[in-house]
């Protein structure tokens, strides 16, 4: 059975962990929440192909945080309610202070 071929990132994305030693499927949630959070589009095809939807799904619903703009693209990428995610049901738990 052949290795699947890694998906090709940009540098910028993981900017402070060592690029070159970082294993993909070891750390698949670290991964792909970070190419949600600071990748573009291409990158977030990159990671869907390298993946599935399944295990991009299963780690996005399970993040402990997202910003929140990102949280409405990763619900409307993967097609689930803002309610399904952990980070929006502990952001809920835990509201910010009025910003004044």
């Amino acid at each position: 059975m052949s290795e699947k071929a890694k998906p090709i990132f940009h540098k910028r994305i993981f900017w402070d962990v060592d690029f070159e030693k970082l294993d993909y499927d070891l750390r698949a949630n670290f991964v792909i929440e970070r190419v949600f959070e600071r990748g573009d589009v291409d990158d977030i095809r990159n990671c869907r192909r390298y993946y599935g939807d399944e295990k991009v799904t299963e780690a996005l619903l399970n993040a402990k945080f997202l910003p929140e703009t990102l949280m409405h693209l990763a619900s409307a990428v993967i097609n689930r309610p803002l309610k399904d995610f952990r980070c929006y049901t502990l952001r809920q738990l835990n509201p910010e202070l009025f910003p004044y």
